[in-house]
């Protein structure tokens, strides 16, 4: 009896543990030096807004002014991370197009698309937001700027990804918590 008792605590243990790893390798991606980053537990109970990009997505290259005002003005409510789910991407690659962009926001890469699916993003440029307690409260869209892929608004007349960092500041929910944006497809995206 006791040995049954044992092996059944050994079991449970061993589930819950696996959970526990399982939890905490969902949020990984990589830094550009190939080490694994959760960009949750870098944020200190901050909200985390994760800018997902690709290099060859002519409207994420776009986007790039928009994301470098939004992340200056709430640097000090959000931590923002940009990442790039392109599993083709190299680091070096990216390092460039960081550069060529002018981005100062940290990077990670994403090739087993583990906040694609945490995020359910499915297109670029989206991002997804969580609240400080790594809640997703949004995913989708920064704003309406773009109709389609040839065609833009002179100015963006809704801005989610500013309601959405309000939001989950003020720990209050959206009305609209998914809102599909215009650009590129996340291959392989499952």
């Amino acid at each position: 009896m006791r040995r049954r008792k044992f092996s059944i605590t050994l079991m449970w243990m061993g589930t819950v543990l696996a959970v526990l790893c399982g939890l905490a390798t969902a949020q990984q991606a990589l830094d550009l030096d190939g080490h694994a980053v959760n960009p949750f537990a870098a944020a200190s109970g901050k909200p985390v807004v994760l800018i997902f990009l690709r290099r060859d997505c002519p409207v994420s290259g776009r986007y790039a002014p928009v994301v470098q005002k939004i992340s200056r003005e709430y640097a000090d409510r959000a931590s923002f991370w940009l990442v790039y789910p392109d599993r083709t991407d190299n680091p070096q690659d990216i390092r460039k197009s960081v550069a060529d962009y002018g981005y100062q926001l940290p990077v990670l890469r994403d090739p087993e698309h583990a906040l694609v699916k945490l995020s359910r993003v499915q297109i670029t440029p989206e991002v997804a937001v969580f609240d400080g307690d790594r809640r997703l409260i949004y995913d989708g869209r920064i704003d309406d700027w773009y109709i389609d892929l040839s065609r833009a608004r002179p100015a963006p007349t809704a801005h989610e990804l500013r309601d959405a960092i309000n939001a989950a500041a003020a720990r209050t929910t959206l009305a609209h918590k998914e809102v599909r944006g215009v650009g590129c497809y996340i291959s392989d995206v499952e």
